[in-house]
């Protein structure tokens, strides 16, 4: 499995969201290294990322 993201041009808005979330959770999400986090704290963020994702989809349905 890669990592590569199948819309280049989506990082960015993905980084955004990344840290917006992050800092609704309260997870101290950094730039960079984050090798301090719990898989819980990562996991939270990412799954809550999706959350986010899917309303937006489904709102504009």
């Amino acid at each position: 499995m890669s990592n590569k993201h199948l819309v280049p041009e989506a990082r960015e808005g993905l980084d955004y969201l990344k840290m917006e979330v992050a800092k609704e959770l309260d997870v101290p999400l950094s730039e960079g290294y984050n090798g301090d986090l719990t898989s819980r704290q990562c996991g939270s963020v990412g799954g809550e990322m999706v959350k986010k994702m899917v309303a937006d989809y489904e709102s504009k349905l």
